[in-house]
């Protein structure tokens, strides 16, 4: 480079070469494109997902240590990630969905979800029926020469119901409809649904496997590798693409995504236990207690029952508005999944999008408050829960 003016010195800067050795970490490859010495090379990468990079919207080193690293978790053959979790849902939708298609999902979802499904039908002409997500009778029944694909949540937000998996995906595969699943809430720890038949799992990365409430991500795993290039060829048109540094965070939150979810687990079910006892609650909605109408369902399914759990309050919407003015340690917040807890009226935050009826038909009420239980000390958060409600 001796030989090149400071301009161009600039420009192009040295790279290291390492010899002998490798990083610990996966190197943040902050770049939105790659040089190439053939064309033909280039031509290559730019054509399949396992090929040399060659541009940001098409793969990135670091985004791809990401995809392989949750895809391994989830038991699939390759993953595509995105920008955002609904990046991740509404790619999977527009690359498999078309005008007159028929799509099934579970009636409970989470209402950024029911959201873009009203829009699919709305703009898009896709038709959509709703059956419950533990029922495959009432799957099998919706079924229509032009249904295409089948929507559930492993653990619904937010009121906890339990999709039965190998029922729904097994209706599914036998009848050769895709199955895409919302494996959020579980995580991969506690469920993976392609080992029960489904055929795209979908994160939110933002929430448990990044864990620490930094980075905004999502991501689609495949159980087959020609289904994942489909939607790996839409998604480059699109354009949901991830940010190298924030696919980063994310590797480096998913290394204590074990030790989050044991304590996660641990304080929900302390908390969903004393707050399902407390006179001022009229019901806890979480799938570890035996008042839950998925309470067998996610037995079966599940080794534990998340971080994520809603109760209703006697004073209806006053109530929940006071109690949430009234915490001391729990934070007033969206999302979920970090290591402190949130909580949220989800009638006027996560399912605002949603008609009275639609929330009469997911179960959530005026007086419904979600929290979404971190990994601070027990009894310190059922200590701020109780003042509160006092």
């Amino acid at each position: 480079m001796t030989d090149y003016r400071p301009e161009t010195r600039t420009v192009h800067v040295p790279h290291p070469v390492i010899e002998g050795s490798r990083p610990i970490t996966v190197p943040i490859y902050q770049t939105s494109g790659f040089s190439f010495d053939d064309p033909e090379t280039m031509a290559d990468g730019m054509s399949r997902p396992d090929g040399p990079f060659s541009y940001g919207r098409y793969g990135n080193p670091t985004v791809r240590s990401l995809e392989q690293a949750v895809s391994g978790l989830e038991g699939g053959v390759a993953g595509v990630a995105t920008g955002s979790g609904m990046g991740a849902i509404n790619t999977v939708l527009l690359a498999l969905l078309k005008p007159g298609d028929h799509l099934i999902a579970q009636r409970a979802l989470y209402g950024g979800t029911a959201g873009m499904i009203n829009k699919l039908v709305s703009r898009y002409g896709v038709e959509v029926s709703y059956v419950p997500e533990h029922d495959p009778t009432a799957l099998r029944a919706a079924v229509r020469p032009e249904t295409r694909l089948v929507y559930l949540e492993t653990i619904a937000n937010p009121m906890g119901q339990v999709a039965d998996l190998p029922a729904m995906c097994g209706v599914a595969r036998a009848l050769g409809l895709i199955s895409v699943v919302d494996n959020t809430f579980a995580t991969p720890l506690l469920c993976r649904p392609i080992e029960h038949g489904a055929d795209i799992v979908v994160h939110s990365t933002t929430k448990y496997l990044s864990g620490h409430t930094d980075v905004v991500g999502g991501m689609a795993v495949f159980a087959d590798d020609a289904l994942h290039r489909e939607v790996w060829g839409f998604a480059n048109e699109l354009g949901p693409t991830p940010d190298p540094f924030a696919a980063w965070l994310s590797l480096r939150g998913m290394q204590t995504l074990a030790l989050r979810m044991e304590r996660h687990c641990a304080n929900t079910r302390l908390l969903a236990t004393r707050l399902a006892e407390h006179p001022s609650v009229t019901a806890v909605h979480w799938p570890g207690l035996p008042s839950h109408p998925s309470y067998e369902v996610a037995g079966k399914l599940l080794p534990d029952f998340g971080g994520v759990f809603a109760f209703d309050l006697a004073g209806g919407r006053p109530a929940g508005e006071r109690f949430m003015r009234s915490v001391r340690l729990a934070l007033v917040a969206p999302s979920l999944g970090g290591v402190e807890t949130l909580i949220l009226h989800p009638a006027t935050t996560s399912h605002r999008s949603l008609s009275a009826d639609e929330l009469a038909r997911h179960g959530i009420g005026e007086g419904t408050v979600r929290v979404a239980v971190g990994i601070e000390h027990a009894e310190d958060l059922w200590a701020d829960f109780e003042q509160a409600l006092t």
